[in-house]
Parts: structure tokens; C-alpha cells; sequence
């Protein structure tokens, strides 16, 4: 059987998503159509309806877990991991209020994030997360709200810190940053949803055996990126909550849409169904 299969050409997607589009694991029967796209272009296909399996932003998927249940393996959640809030200088509160903000999408969960932390902070508009240290560099946005590799390299550019919004988030509620996940359509039959839970299982195994090895197939979709950002990139976000959320990846998650409905960010409670 042929599933549609969305994922990011970023390193840790690359890195976990590999052995099961390679078939180096038993994909129990499975065959994959694989989508790349940046993180808000899952989100919105997502949204659609358009893919059998997908990685969105957690922000994301409350708004559609009524069509996705979430696999146990696959997530980027972690300490220290989370999006941050940039610009040439230091800004105030205040200030943030007015500023023109470059984020990597509305349905992201650092979107998300920047409305618990600065909920005044409403002038913002979209970009593909690449281009935002640019923008502020430019001096088209005051400030910029990066994700990924991003994370790494924006001190280089001279570009400074304004908050790190996943400190925020595990000082407010002492869990871990549920960023992003993988889903699977609630439309698929039970068996199917199984088989797709226990291949990401077995890909996720695959890739963190394989000792901090770099593929071509990584490098390939990591375009001009340094190896050790790579690196940096795939420890940081592929960890023991990507081999299996547990208890305490489940509570992260369900926390982070507490927070959302709370918050008027999600209006519906729909059930979190977990494969």
C-alpha cells in the first residue's frame, strides 16, 4: 500500500524519515510518496486533509486532530530546543508591542509561543523560516522568530537574543517543548495506522544507531549547511522523546494544548488520540 508521506528536507526529518523511505527496515508492506516541504507548508496540507502521514507543528494539529492521530515516535520535543526571538538590539516589552515581526508561520508552535509570551505582539507576518535572519538584517523586520538551523548561526550575522521561548516555556510549566510531530490519518484503518507507528518506530531505531553518521541523503536536502550545524541540528531535536513521547512527552503535549484552549487559541477540545 502506498501512503503519502510529508516531511521537512531539514537534517533531523531527513535523518529519522530515511530508513523507512530507503527500505533499509521492513516497512511491513508499506510504500511512501514522499512530500518535502518547510514546516508551515505541512502545517496548511495538513490542515487540507492532503497527506496519509505527516510532520507539523504540534501548534498545528490541534486544529486538525479530529482528521491525525499522533505516532508515539517521530516527535521534536526537548530541553533548550525551543525557537527564539531575535533582532539587531535588545528589545523591550514595550517595544515589541509596535514591531514588525517576521515569524515562520501562524499555524507554528513558535508562533504559538511568541502569543503566550507577547500576546500585544501582534504586527507579524509570514516567511519561510530561512529568509527571517535576513529580513531583520535587512531591516525589513525589527525582529524575527527563528526556527532550526537558524538557531545556531544568527549570533554570527550579529544579531542578538531577545528571548529564547523555549526557556519560557519550561520555566512557566516545567516540561519539555512539544514542537513538532508525526501524524497519521484517523481515516486509515486501525492495522494500517499500526503498521505506520511501528515502521516510524523502526526508522527513528535505525538513524540513532547509526552513531552521528551523516548520509548523502541528509547532506543532499541540507543545502549549504555546515556539517557540524548538521550535527548540532540532528542532537538537538532527535532524542529520546523522538524514539517514544512516554509519559512525560504525552503530558508536554497535552499541556501545550491546556495552554492553547486557555489561552482562545484552539476553541474545540477534540480527543488526542495517540498510535
Amino acid at each position: 500500500m502506498k501512503l503519502s508521506l510529508g516531511f521537512s528536507p531539514c537534517p533531523n526529518d531527513t535523518f529519522i524519515f530515511e530508513a523507512m523511505v530507503h527500505k533499509y527496515i521492513d516497512t511491513l508492506g508499506l510504500d511512501f510518496e514522499v512530500i518535502l516541504g518547510d514546516v508551515e507548508a505541512l502545517n496548511l496540507k495538513a490542515m487540507a486533509g492532503e497527506l496519509d502521514i505527516t510532520k507539523l507543528s504540534f501548534h498545528a494539529f490541534g486544529h486538525v486532530m479530529d482528521q491525525y492521530a499522533l505516532l508515539e515516535s517521530g516527535s521534536a520535543l526537548g530541553n533548550n530546543c525551543g525557537p527564539l526571538l531575535i533582532s539587531k538590539k535588545k528589545m523591550t516589552t514595550e517595544e515589541l508591542k509596535t514591531a514588525r515581526i517576521a515569524i515562520p508561520g501562524k499555524l507554528t508552535t513558535a508562533n504559538f509561543l511568541l502569543s503566550l509570551a507577547y500576546p500585544e505582539a501582534l504586527n507579524k507576518y509570514e516567511i519561510i523560516f530561512s529568509e527571517i535572519e535576513n529580513e531583520v538584517l535587512n531591516g525589513r523586520a525589527d525582529a524575527g522568530l527563528i526556527i532550526h538551523e537558524n538557531r545556531f548561526t544568527y549570533h554570527e550575522k550579529g544579531l542578538v537574543k531577545i528571548v529564547d521561548l523555549g526557556s519560557f516555556w519550561e520555566d512557566s510549566t516545567n516540561m519539555p517543548i512539544p514542537l513538532g510531530g508525526i501524524v497519521v490519518k484517523k481515516a486509515l484503518s486501525p492495522e494500517i495506522q499500526t503498521k505506520v507507528s511501528e515502521v516510524m518506530k523502526q526508522s527513528v531505531l535505525w538513524a540513532r544507531n547509526q552513531s552521528g553518521h551523516l548520509s548523502e541523503y541528509v547532506k543532499s536536502h541540507a543545502q549549504e549547511m555546515e556539517e557540524t550545524v548538521m550535527k548540532q541540528h540532528i542532537n538537538l531535536y532527535v532524542n529520546e522523546f523522538t524514539e517514544g513521547l512516554g509519559t512525560k512527552g504525552r503530558a508536554a503535549v497535552n499541556t501545550l494544548f491546556a495552554k492553547a484552549q486557555e489561552k482562545g487559541i484552539l476553541s474545540t477540545a477534540n480527543e488526542l488520540q495517540f498510535v
